[in-house]
């Protein structure tokens, strides 16, 4: 997944300016190194095998027996979740439902739930105020049906949230107030729902052995390099161009990672999300000829599925070439006739592609754009 091609290369050869920010970015990461070795980074504890979760295997055990897993939150406190069901979802036995905003048509969506008395309720929220998620819990959920099946997750103070807690006898597990919410998706926040879906939380973390992974580190440094570079020529906007469904949770999660970590101070970069091959018939000729004001992430996956073939019975002669490709095939070649098209006009983009095989994957991914943002916020002061 961290290959050559990750980076903005073909932007940046022979940028002189690119090659001094490397070394600013090296001296930034090992003053890092540094404060993450004296625990002053104490967020990024839960990115490590030896974090201690404020929930027990009993917990776990006793909720894991519902067959739906239905979630309440906003923002940060839900989209690394998300993320993470959309990417294993064909692995995952259970059915898991998500309400992250409000919504007229909630009471749709909750009518879709099967067998809704074989579910728990799980609540996240760091504040234990956030009125969108209390709304949300309100507006379609009675006490009998709550009752022995819900979990909240939240700072253990005097909230709105605690006090619905007390009174459903619901189980609670402390969101640690140190995690901010668009960091916590590998702590309680992210790793309960995670157990309870059969996944495994230890494989998930792996922030020890990746910061002394050469590949990985080389990876970081020269991508923070590359959009420090950009954002120093003011070239702000990053387009996650994204041409797999299963990816776009992790897109969402990416965009306010990004957006409210570094959004400040009249400072910041501006995440777009983008979907291809669709964004081709609407989008792509301003990311083509319009202003030089964007770089781009592409991100899909190299897993093919035979699933869907073209048969030849209705393709006319002349695209007689689509005959028997699968719909993955004909994906990916069109995102890369766009990387393609892109270095030819010299458009700066880095690509990620994922096997969606493993929690190791993912758990990568999470750590790496999450260094990315830490380190990137450290140069943008």
């Amino acid at each position: 997944m961290l290959k050559k091609d990750n980076f903005f290369k073909n932007y940046f050869v022979n940028s002189r300016r690119y090659y001094e920010n490397i070394k600013k970015v090296k001296k930034t990461y090992s003053s890092f190194l540094v404060d993450l070795k004296n625990f002053k980074i104490p967020l990024l504890e839960s990115y490590e095998k030896d974090y201690k979760f404020n929930f027990s295997t009993a917990t776990v055990k006793k909720f894991s027996k519902y067959k739906n897993i239905i979630i309440f939150g906003m923002g940060g406190s839900i989209l690394g979740t998300k993320s993470i069901y959309s990417f294993f979802k064909k692995k995952i036995k259970k059915e898991v439902f998500f309400f992250d905003n409000l919504d007229s048509n909630l009471n749709l969506e909750y009518k879709k739930i099967k067998n809704i008395n074989n579910s728990c309720f799980i609540v996240v929220s760091k504040s234990g105020n956030t009125l969108e998620t209390i709304t949300n819990l309100g507006t379609v959920f009675s006490k009998t049906l709550l009752k022995n099946k819900l979990i909240i997750i939240t700072e253990i103070t005097d909230s709105a949230l605690m006090a619905i807690a007390n009174k459903y006898d619901a189980e609670i597990i402390e969101h640690k107030e140190f995690i901010g919410g668009r960091y916590s998706v590998l702590s309680e926040s992210g790793m309960f729902p995670v157990a309870l879906m059969g996944l495994n939380l230890m494989k998930f973390k792996n922030l020890k052995t990746l910061i002394k992974n050469k590949n990985f580190v080389s990876s970081l440094i020269q991508n923070v390099a590359g959009i420090y570079t950009l954002q120093l020529n003011r070239i702000n906007n990053s387009v996650i161009l994204n041409y797999d469904s299963s990816l776009n949770d992790l897109g969402y999660w990416y965009q306010q990672l990004i957006a409210e970590s570094l959004g400040k101070q009249g400072k910041g970069i501006n995440p777009i999300l983008s979907f291809g091959p669709k964004d081709h018939h609407s989008l792509l000729q301003l990311y083509l000829d319009g202003p030089k004001d964007k770089f781009f992430t592409f991100i899909n996956s190299s897993k093919v599925e035979n699933k869907f073939k073209i048969t030849g019975d209705i393709i006319p002669s002349n695209m007689r070439f689509l005959k028997n490709k699968n719909l993955e095939f004909i994906i990916n070649a069109q995102c890369n006739a766009t990387k393609n098209i892109f270095k030819s006009k010299n458009i700066p983009f880095r690509h990620f592609v994922f096997n969606k095989n493993n929690e190791e994957e993912l758990g990568m991914i999470f750590t790496f754009f999450v260094l990315e943002t830490i380190l990137l916020a450290r140069l943008m002061n």
